[in-house]
């Protein structure tokens, strides 16, 4: 078995990759996990899964969850498929096509969503925040100004409550040549919210 444990985070070098598709690091995907709050038995929609890393931990953690795993590019939907072959997942449903066109008809409605990227963001936070169940959760990561500003603007439109807002610093210990030095990783900002 790829990775035998009960506890989330996964090395991101064991997951397939592809030049230039995103994988949420290590690190973060574990403060992601903790913020989606997640339940035994709940759906969850990714939106903007790139390689499928949130799809994948939850499918392990929760193996009796919904997971819907949603990408607008069919290779990079594929990625994702071979992902959860290689660690046997089995409660992952790939979606191709553009959020939120796409998600019209995905059924059942999710009780937590994870909100990795897509445009227009802030048309498809509100779309999926009508779709999101009553004390459902939705957490989005931003890596830059504008996403940030428009998510924000978009959880105080929604209404949204308990909204936590962190932008982790961390950093990992690389070697490069004959040193070990620290090296940034990649700074997001994630946000959550919940729903009335």
């Amino acid at each position: 078995m790829l990775w035998p444990y009960r506890t989330p985070g996964i090395p991101d070098d064991l997951f397939e990759q592809l030049p230039g598709i995103p994988l949420s690091k290590r690190e973060v995907r574990l403060l992601m996990l903790s913020y989606l709050r997640l339940e035994a038995h709940s759906v969850v929609w990714d939106i903007g899964a790139g390689t499928g890393t949130i799809p994948i931990e939850i499918g392990l953690l929760c193996p009796k969850n919904t997971i819907v795993a949603v990408e607008r590019d069919s290779d990079v939907a594929n990625l994702i498929r071979r992902n959860c072959d290689r660690f046997g997942v089995k409660n992952v449903q790939v979606i191709e096509g553009n959020a939120p066109d796409c998600l019209e008809k995905v059924q059942p409605r999710p009780q937590r969503v994870c909100l990795e990227g897509g445009r227009p963001i802030k048309a498809i936070l509100e779309f999926v925040w009508d779709c999101l169940e009553p004390e459902g959760r939705l957490i989005a990561t931003a890596s830059n100004l504008e996403t940030l500003y428009a998510i924000s603007e978009g959880f105080a439109e929604l209404q949204a409550r308990n909204i936590e807002v962190v932008q982790p610093v961390i950093n990992r210990l690389e070697t490069r040549g004959n040193h070990q030095t620290f090296a940034s990783v990649h700074p997001i900002f994630i946000l959550s919210g919940e729903k009335l």
